[in-house]
Protein backbone atom coordinates (compact mmCIF):
# COMPACT_ATOMS: atom_id res chain seq x y z
CA UNK A 1 0.00 0.00 0.00
CA UNK A 2 1.55 3.49 -0.84
CA UNK A 3 0.79 6.46 1.03
CA UNK A 4 1.08 10.60 0.81
CA UNK A 5 2.53 12.69 3.17
CA UNK A 6 1.13 16.33 4.04
CA UNK A 7 2.40 18.64 6.70
CA UNK A 8 1.28 22.38 7.41
CA UNK A 9 4.33 24.28 9.13
CA UNK A 10 3.41 27.12 11.17
CA UNK A 11 5.05 29.99 13.28
CA UNK A 12 3.04 27.90 16.32
CA UNK A 13 2.80 24.36 15.49
CA UNK A 14 3.31 21.74 13.03
CA UNK A 15 0.99 19.21 11.96
CA UNK A 16 1.72 16.15 9.73
CA UNK A 17 -0.61 13.40 8.14
CA UNK A 18 -0.30 10.17 6.79
CA UNK A 19 -2.81 9.32 4.27
CA UNK A 20 -3.83 6.11 2.61
CA UNK A 21 -4.01 5.48 -1.61
CA UNK A 22 -7.98 5.62 -0.77
CA UNK A 23 -7.82 8.45 1.56
CA UNK A 24 -7.81 6.93 4.75
CA UNK A 25 -5.75 8.53 7.52
CA UNK A 26 -3.32 6.21 9.14
CA UNK A 27 -1.05 8.77 11.11
CA UNK A 28 -0.90 12.29 12.55
CA UNK A 29 1.77 14.05 14.52
CA UNK A 30 2.04 17.62 15.81
CA UNK A 31 5.08 19.05 17.23
CA UNK A 32 6.48 23.15 17.96
CA UNK A 33 6.71 25.81 15.22
CA UNK A 34 8.64 25.38 11.37
CA UNK A 35 8.73 28.83 10.33
CA UNK A 36 12.41 29.29 10.28
CA UNK A 37 11.57 33.30 10.62
CA UNK A 38 9.40 32.91 14.11
CA UNK A 39 11.29 30.24 15.36
CA UNK A 40 14.91 30.23 13.99
CA UNK A 41 16.18 27.51 11.16
CA UNK A 42 17.55 24.96 13.34
CA UNK A 43 14.57 24.48 15.83
CA UNK A 44 12.05 24.71 12.95
CA UNK A 45 13.65 21.86 11.19
CA UNK A 46 13.75 19.41 14.55
CA UNK A 47 10.25 20.28 14.62
CA UNK A 48 9.10 19.06 11.26
CA UNK A 49 11.08 16.09 12.10
CA UNK A 50 9.39 15.38 15.29
CA UNK A 51 6.29 15.81 13.71
CA UNK A 52 6.59 13.38 10.97
CA UNK A 53 8.00 11.04 13.53
CA UNK A 54 4.74 10.96 15.16
CA UNK A 55 2.84 11.00 12.11
CA UNK A 56 4.65 7.58 10.81
CA UNK A 57 4.85 6.15 14.13
CA UNK A 58 3.71 2.35 12.89
CA UNK A 59 3.94 3.24 9.22
CA UNK A 60 6.29 2.12 6.44
CA UNK A 61 7.82 5.41 5.82
CA UNK A 62 9.21 3.79 3.01
CA UNK A 63 6.54 3.13 0.99
CA UNK A 64 5.15 7.11 1.03
CA UNK A 65 5.24 7.78 -2.51
CA UNK A 66 4.90 11.70 -2.27
CA UNK A 67 5.01 14.49 0.16
CA UNK A 68 3.86 18.12 0.55
CA UNK A 69 5.54 20.71 3.26
CA UNK A 70 3.15 23.67 3.38
CA UNK A 71 5.19 26.23 5.05
CA UNK A 72 4.84 29.46 6.53
CA UNK A 73 8.52 31.13 5.76
CA UNK A 74 8.57 29.30 2.56
CA UNK A 75 10.72 32.00 1.62
CA UNK A 76 13.46 30.74 4.14
CA UNK A 77 14.66 27.98 2.32
CA UNK A 78 16.08 29.59 -0.65
CA UNK A 79 19.49 29.92 1.37
CA UNK A 80 20.62 27.07 0.74
CA UNK A 81 21.89 26.17 4.54
CA UNK A 82 18.16 26.28 5.59
CA UNK A 83 16.89 23.97 2.97
CA UNK A 84 19.68 21.69 3.61
CA UNK A 85 18.29 21.44 7.36
CA UNK A 86 14.98 21.01 6.46
CA UNK A 87 15.35 17.85 4.10
CA UNK A 88 18.12 16.48 6.29
CA UNK A 89 14.79 16.92 8.81
CA UNK A 90 12.91 14.68 5.99
CA UNK A 91 14.98 12.39 5.27
CA UNK A 92 16.04 11.47 8.73
CA UNK A 93 12.41 10.79 9.78
CA UNK A 94 12.54 8.12 7.17
CA UNK A 95 11.13 9.63 4.54
CA UNK A 96 12.26 8.71 0.71
CA UNK A 97 10.23 10.75 -1.30
CA UNK A 98 10.99 14.75 -2.34
CA UNK A 99 10.39 17.05 -0.15
CA UNK A 100 7.97 19.70 -2.56
CA UNK A 101 7.68 22.82 -0.44
CA UNK A 102 4.76 24.99 -1.29
CA UNK A 103 3.37 27.90 0.92
CA UNK A 104 0.97 27.50 3.86
CA UNK A 105 -1.70 29.32 1.69
CA UNK A 106 -1.51 27.16 -1.08
CA UNK A 107 -2.26 24.07 1.31
CA UNK A 108 -4.67 25.77 3.12
CA UNK A 109 -6.47 26.81 -0.18
CA UNK A 110 -6.64 23.11 -1.12
CA UNK A 111 -7.67 22.04 2.56
CA UNK A 112 -10.78 24.23 1.77
CA UNK A 113 -12.34 23.79 -1.74
CA UNK A 114 -11.41 21.96 -4.35
CA UNK A 115 -11.70 24.47 -6.31
CA UNK A 116 -8.52 25.75 -8.30
CA UNK A 117 -9.14 29.33 -8.09
CA UNK A 118 -9.81 31.98 -5.28
CA UNK A 119 -8.80 33.64 -2.72
CA UNK A 120 -6.89 32.71 0.46
CA UNK A 121 -6.60 34.56 4.00
CA UNK A 122 -4.44 33.05 6.94
CA UNK A 123 -4.91 34.74 10.25
CA UNK A 124 -2.83 32.84 12.86
CA UNK A 125 0.70 34.17 14.45
CA UNK A 126 1.09 35.69 10.80
CA UNK A 127 -1.58 37.14 8.53
CA UNK A 128 -1.43 36.97 4.67
CA UNK A 129 -4.22 37.14 1.78
CA UNK A 130 -3.15 35.42 -1.71
CA UNK A 131 -4.65 35.49 -5.03
CA UNK A 132 -4.66 31.33 -5.98
CA UNK A 133 -4.67 30.60 -9.81
CA UNK A 134 -4.46 26.74 -10.70
CA UNK A 135 -3.84 25.39 -7.34
CA UNK A 136 -0.52 27.98 -6.89
CA UNK A 137 -0.51 31.34 -5.66
CA UNK A 138 0.27 34.22 -7.97
CA UNK A 139 0.20 37.67 -5.76
CA UNK A 140 0.15 37.87 -2.22
CA UNK A 141 -1.20 40.74 0.40
CA UNK A 142 0.08 41.37 3.46
CA UNK A 143 2.59 38.56 5.01
CA UNK A 144 5.17 40.99 5.75
CA UNK A 145 6.19 39.30 9.02
CA UNK A 146 5.81 40.53 12.92
CA UNK A 147 8.46 43.52 12.35
CA UNK A 148 6.99 44.79 9.24
CA UNK A 149 3.67 44.38 8.84
CA UNK A 150 1.20 40.81 9.73
CA UNK A 151 -1.50 43.25 10.65
CA UNK A 152 -4.70 41.44 12.11
CA UNK A 153 -2.30 38.45 12.96
CA UNK A 154 -2.53 36.81 16.50
CA UNK A 155 0.98 38.87 17.29
CA UNK A 156 -0.51 42.27 15.73
CA UNK A 157 -4.11 41.44 18.44
CA UNK A 158 -1.27 40.61 20.98
CA UNK A 159 0.37 43.39 20.88
CA UNK A 160 -2.55 45.31 21.13
CA UNK A 161 -3.38 43.84 24.08
CA UNK A 162 -0.21 44.93 25.50
CA UNK A 163 -0.51 48.19 24.59
CA UNK A 164 -4.45 48.53 25.55
CA UNK A 165 -2.74 47.56 29.12
CA UNK A 166 0.06 50.32 29.26
CA UNK A 167 -2.66 52.91 28.22
CA UNK A 168 -4.95 51.88 31.00
CA UNK A 169 -2.15 51.25 33.87
CA UNK A 170 -1.05 55.26 32.94
CA UNK A 171 -4.50 56.14 33.24
CA UNK A 172 -5.20 54.66 36.23
CA UNK A 173 -8.27 52.47 35.51
CA UNK A 174 -8.12 49.06 34.93
CA UNK A 175 -10.82 47.12 33.08
CA UNK A 176 -11.07 43.31 32.10
CA UNK A 177 -8.46 43.47 29.28
CA UNK A 178 -5.84 44.94 31.21
CA UNK A 179 -5.97 42.90 34.21
CA UNK A 180 -5.83 39.38 32.22
CA UNK A 181 -2.96 40.82 30.48
CA UNK A 182 -0.92 41.28 33.88
CA UNK A 183 -2.10 38.26 34.86
CA UNK A 184 -0.50 36.14 32.32
CA UNK A 185 2.75 38.42 32.34
CA UNK A 186 2.85 37.89 36.17
CA UNK A 187 2.72 41.39 36.64
CA UNK A 188 0.98 43.21 39.94
CA UNK A 189 -1.44 45.85 39.94
CA UNK A 190 1.09 47.37 42.30
CA UNK A 191 3.55 50.74 41.88
CA UNK A 192 5.45 50.31 39.24
CA UNK A 193 3.77 48.13 37.18
CA UNK A 194 4.21 49.82 34.22
CA UNK A 195 7.37 49.45 34.27
CA UNK A 196 7.88 45.29 34.78
CA UNK A 197 4.99 44.35 31.98
CA UNK A 198 7.45 46.12 29.85
CA UNK A 199 10.23 44.24 30.56
CA UNK A 200 7.87 41.27 30.66
CA UNK A 201 6.86 41.23 27.10
CA UNK A 202 10.30 41.88 26.24
CA UNK A 203 11.55 39.28 27.94
CA UNK A 204 10.96 36.49 24.95
CA UNK A 205 11.02 37.00 21.69
CA UNK A 206 8.60 39.17 19.59
CA UNK A 207 6.62 36.38 18.29
CA UNK A 208 5.47 35.22 22.01
CA UNK A 209 3.15 38.88 22.22
CA UNK A 210 0.84 36.18 19.80
CA UNK A 211 0.10 34.66 23.36
CA UNK A 212 -1.89 37.57 24.47
CA UNK A 213 -4.05 37.36 21.85
CA UNK A 214 -6.85 34.87 23.28
CA UNK A 215 -7.27 37.35 26.02
CA UNK A 216 -8.51 39.90 23.71
CA UNK A 217 -11.25 37.92 21.96
CA UNK A 218 -12.18 36.39 25.21
CA UNK A 219 -12.78 39.78 26.47
CA UNK A 220 -14.56 41.18 23.99
CA UNK A 221 -17.70 39.25 23.94
CA UNK A 222 -17.87 40.49 28.46
CA UNK A 223 -20.30 43.13 29.09
CA UNK A 224 -18.74 46.16 29.58
CA UNK A 225 -15.56 45.63 27.90
CA UNK A 226 -14.84 48.35 25.36
CA UNK A 227 -11.68 48.26 24.63
CA UNK A 228 -11.39 44.36 23.94
CA UNK A 229 -14.43 44.75 21.45
CA UNK A 230 -13.04 48.09 19.62
CA UNK A 231 -9.66 45.86 19.02
CA UNK A 232 -11.62 42.91 17.90
CA UNK A 233 -13.49 45.17 15.45
CA UNK A 234 -10.11 46.80 14.24
CA UNK A 235 -8.70 42.95 13.92
CA UNK A 236 -11.60 42.20 11.64
CA UNK A 237 -11.79 44.94 9.31
CA UNK A 238 -7.89 44.81 8.63
CA UNK A 239 -8.30 40.86 7.79
CA UNK A 240 -11.17 41.57 5.61
CA UNK A 241 -9.02 44.50 3.79
CA UNK A 242 -6.51 41.83 3.14
CA UNK A 243 -8.72 39.14 1.64
CA UNK A 244 -10.79 42.15 -0.56
CA UNK A 245 -7.51 43.39 -1.77
CA UNK A 246 -6.39 39.85 -2.91
CA UNK A 247 -9.64 39.27 -5.21
CA UNK A 248 -10.62 41.36 -8.26
CA UNK A 249 -14.30 43.42 -7.98
CA UNK A 250 -16.08 40.83 -10.14
CA UNK A 251 -14.24 37.76 -8.40
CA UNK A 252 -17.29 35.35 -6.88
CA UNK A 253 -14.15 32.23 -6.33
CA UNK A 254 -13.91 30.75 -2.74
CA UNK A 255 -12.74 32.54 0.17
CA UNK A 256 -10.64 30.44 2.25
CA UNK A 257 -10.39 31.51 5.92
CA UNK A 258 -7.63 29.56 7.64
CA UNK A 259 -5.66 30.01 11.09
CA UNK A 260 -6.56 30.34 15.12
CA UNK A 261 -7.99 33.69 14.42
CA UNK A 262 -10.83 32.61 12.30
CA UNK A 263 -12.60 29.87 14.74
CA UNK A 264 -11.78 32.76 18.11
CA UNK A 265 -14.61 33.87 19.81
CA UNK A 266 -16.47 37.16 18.77
CA UNK A 267 -13.35 37.79 15.69
CA UNK A 268 -14.41 34.58 13.78
CA UNK A 269 -18.10 35.93 13.56
CA UNK A 270 -17.25 39.47 13.10
CA UNK A 271 -14.35 38.31 10.27
CA UNK A 272 -16.77 36.12 8.33
CA UNK A 273 -19.53 39.07 8.12
CA UNK A 274 -17.14 41.82 6.99
CA UNK A 275 -16.14 39.58 4.18
CA UNK A 276 -19.70 38.87 3.43
CA UNK A 277 -20.32 42.08 3.37
CA UNK A 278 -18.04 42.94 1.18
CA UNK A 279 -16.79 40.12 -1.22
CA UNK A 280 -18.80 37.57 -3.58
CA UNK A 281 -18.00 33.81 -3.53
CA UNK A 282 -18.50 31.06 -0.59
CA UNK A 283 -16.42 31.82 2.30
CA UNK A 284 -15.01 28.73 4.01
CA UNK A 285 -13.18 28.14 7.11
CA UNK A 286 -10.38 25.35 7.12
CA UNK A 287 -9.23 23.58 10.68
CA UNK A 288 -6.26 21.57 9.33
CA UNK A 289 -4.51 22.60 6.68
CA UNK A 290 -2.22 19.40 6.60
CA UNK A 291 -5.05 17.64 4.78
CA UNK A 292 -4.37 20.42 2.08
CA UNK A 293 -0.99 19.24 1.34
CA UNK A 294 -1.89 15.59 1.49
CA UNK A 295 -4.24 16.62 -1.54
CA UNK A 296 -1.54 17.78 -3.33
CA UNK A 297 0.95 14.72 -2.26
CA UNK A 298 -1.86 12.94 -3.65
CA UNK A 299 -2.62 14.70 -7.04
CA UNK A 300 0.84 14.47 -7.73
CA UNK A 301 0.42 10.24 -8.17
CA UNK A 302 -3.08 10.17 -9.38
CA UNK A 303 -6.09 9.96 -6.80
CA UNK A 304 -9.08 8.32 -6.42
CA UNK A 305 -12.43 9.89 -6.37
CA UNK A 306 -13.80 11.59 -3.54
CA UNK A 307 -9.89 10.82 -2.06
CA UNK A 308 -10.13 14.58 -0.41
CA UNK A 309 -13.64 14.38 0.99
CA UNK A 310 -12.21 10.99 2.71
CA UNK A 311 -9.45 12.57 3.80
CA UNK A 312 -11.17 15.62 5.32
CA UNK A 313 -13.24 13.25 7.43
Amino acid sequence: MSFVVGVDGGGTSTRALVVGADGTRLGAGVAGGSNPNSVGSGTAAANLRLALEGALSGVDAGAVVAGVLGMAGSSKLTDPGVDALFRAAWAGAGLRCPMRVVTDCEAAFAAGTPAPDGTVLVAGTGSIAARVRGRRVVGTVGGHGWLLGDEGSAFWLGREAVRAALRALEAGELDGLARAVLERAGVDEGPGAWARLITAANAGPPVALAGYAPLVTAAAGAPGEVVAARIVDGCARVLADLAAAARTAEEVAPVVLVGSLVGAPVLGERLRAELAARVDGEVVVVREAAVGAAWLAALESGVEDGWRERALG
